[in-house]
């Protein structure tokens, strides 16, 4: 079908023509179940988010605006972005904030001191005295702003080890700094 046909059946989609949407789905649904597929990498996940797209594209077609651009782009970003709205909405809630409040040390970290001290070779040089995955942990979650929980997986070991490892670093690095 050609993409000035699906923009067609698109625009009266959005005028709720329901033999039109029928079309619609005969034509694209497979095309979109990859899409969802390749996503969530699920089957049955894939056949639930492309029924919900088809229900988007039913309620939001009027959204659609013809142009030089191929409708089947439009409809392959809406089942995109639904199906990665579905992964993001598995994932489990974080943690509540005030649980781990007190577990970031609230003076200035090292790495402010010496950055604030122009001593940026200290730092380093402190880095350098802790065991290496340590040291490089601190660097994951202080200079490239890694999670905790990241940073417990990249290790493979257990999250609350991964606070302890942190805090423990911290502690050196400021001895060392402080010398």
């Amino acid at each position: 079908m050609a993409p000035q046909d699906i923009s067609k059946l698109i625009v009266r989609t959005s005028m709720k023509d329901r033999a039109a949407f029928d079309l619609l789905y005969k034509q694209t649904s497979a095309k979109l179940f990859g899409v969802c597929l390749r996503v969530l990498r699920d089957r049955g996940d894939a056949e639930e988010a492309l029924q919900e797209v088809f229900v988007k594209i039913w309620t939001k077609a009027d959204r659609f605006a013809v142009s030089d651009l191929s409708p089947i782009s439009w409809l392959v970003a809406v089942a995109r972005n639904h199906a990665i709205d579905r992964i993001r909405a598995r994932r489990s809630p974080s943690a509540n904030i005030d649980t781990v409040l007190g577990v970031a040390d609230p003076t200035p970290g090292p790495e402010a001191m010496a950055v604030a001290g122009g001593e940026t070779e200290r730092i380093y040089h402190c880095l350098d005295e802790l065991e290496q995955d340590r040291a490089a942990a601190v660097r994951g979650a202080y200079l490239s702003g890694e999670s905790y929980a990241e940073l417990a997986e990249r290790f493979k070991v257990p999250l609350n080890t991964m606070r302890t490892w942190l805090r423990r670093s911290l502690l050196k690095l400021r001895e060392c700094l402080e010398r």
